[in-house]
């Protein structure tokens, strides 16, 4: 009968004694492999850049393309980012003013004139 779960005692009716694979097998620990896993990063692996401030050209050009991918003001292909704004505008869309702005105080500069997909073939 089994007095214990690492040891055997033998039984009379059962003859020799019984080993256990851990008699034969050394026992490998995994307690290293976890350790890793549970480790912490470390301060370099915890300190990311901090991205740059954008600059206003960029914001704009972000904002922009905010308004190129808004599905809510219709398709921007084939015609310029203030046509479809005057277009969204003229349908009770109320498109945001400040894209207005934008689009006319830079003129005709093409990145801020032209959408997203306006080099693309279609």
């Amino acid at each position: 009968m089994y007095e214990n779960r690492n040891e055997l005692v033998e039984e009379s009716d059962m003859g020799p004694k019984r080993r256990l694979i851990t008699d034969t097998f050394k026992v490998v620990k995994r307690a290293k492999k976890e350790q890793k896993k549970d480790k912490e990063p470390t301060a370099q692996e915890k300190k990311e850049p901090e991205p740059l401030p954008l600059t206003q050209r960029e914001q704009d050009l972000l904002e922009l393309r905010q308004f190129d991918l808004d599905w809510r003001y219709g398709p921007c292909t084939g015609i310029s980012r203030l046509q479809r704004w005057e277009r969204a505008e003229l349908h009770g869309l109320k498109p945001p003013q400040t894209v207005r702005e934008l689009l006319l105080g830079r003129g005709e500069e093409t990145e801020y004139t032209h959408s997203l997909w306006h080099d693309l073939p279609l």
